[in-house]
Parts: structure tokens; C-alpha cells; sequence
């Protein structure tokens, strides 16, 4: 026969001491799939088969540029010349970005000389900057 325990002795508890310390997803080991490990819950199926979690990595947005600002253009205009990077016509320059390693002209910094400057892309401030000095901003 079973004894009946009286209200007092009964905890209400089931062997976790205080509710307090059963909350919450870290009593579970955490929520979806977090904690599985190298167990069998971390492999799903995809349409190529199994794929283990993880596998996939991360991807950046943006594609790498290689850009160059417009004060570096202004203050190695010189040395871009003598090393064959840049020509010198009459009064201003040209600098062809392309040559130089570099895919986008960015807008910091200012122009102090006229540089026609090639390259595939510019930046809105960077086209108006050169404008500005008297210069062109040709597109390839």
C-alpha cells in the first residue's frame, strides 16, 4: 500500500530544486539546433543530399573593389609619371586607374591639378571633384 504524503512535504519541484533554474532554452541546451554537435540532429537533407550544418559559410554583399582615393591620385601624380602610370598633356595629366591596379576612383580628398582619370566605375563625389578641378572623368 502506498503512503500519502502531507501538503508540506510535497516540493513540486521534480528534482530541478528551484523553478527558477528550469527556464528558458539553456536548461534545454539551447533553441533549434544549437548544441547538437556531431550528433545525428546536425545533418539535414537538401536536394543534394546531406548537407551538415555550417557547410554553406558566409558570402559577402558587396564584390571586392580595389578603389583608389583622389588625394592619393593628386599627391603620386609625379611619381605616377616617372613610373609610367600616368602621361603628362600641357597643363594637366592622365591617369589611367586600370593600369594603375585599381577598379573604382573614390571621392576623398580634392584635386589640386587638371587629371583626366580613367577607370570603370566612380563614385558620384569623385566625378564632380574632378569635374570641379577642370578635369574628366571617363568611364571605360
Amino acid at each position: 500500500m502506498t503512503k500519502r504524503r502531507s501538503k508540506k512535504k510535497k516540493s513540486g519541484s521534480h528534482g530541478y530544486g528551484s523553478s527558477k533554474k528550469n527556464r528558458g532554452s539553456g536548461n534545454k541546451g539551447g533553441k533549434g539546433n544549437a548544441g547538437s554537435g556531431k550528433k545525428g540532429q546536425s545533418k539535414r537533407m537538401t536536394e543534394d543530399g546531406v548537407q551538415k550544418l555550417g557547410e554553406t559559410g558566409f558570402t559577402s554583399r558587396q564584390p571586392d573593389q580595389n578603389g583608389l582615393n583622389l588625394r592619393d591620385i593628386d599627391d603620386r601624380i609625379e611619381s605616377l609619371v616617372e613610373q609610367g602610370l600616368a602621361e603628362k598633356e600641357g597643363d594637366g595629366f592622365v591617369f589611367d586607374a586600370g593600369e594603375a591596379g585599381y577598379d573604382k576612383v573614390l571621392g576623398r580628398g580634392h584635386l589640386n591639378h587638371e587629371i583626366e582619370v580613367h577607370a570603370e566605375k566612380f563614385s558620384s563625389s569623385a566625378e564632380r571633384k574632378i569635374e570641379e578641378a577642370g578635369g574628366k572623368a571617363v568611364e571605360k
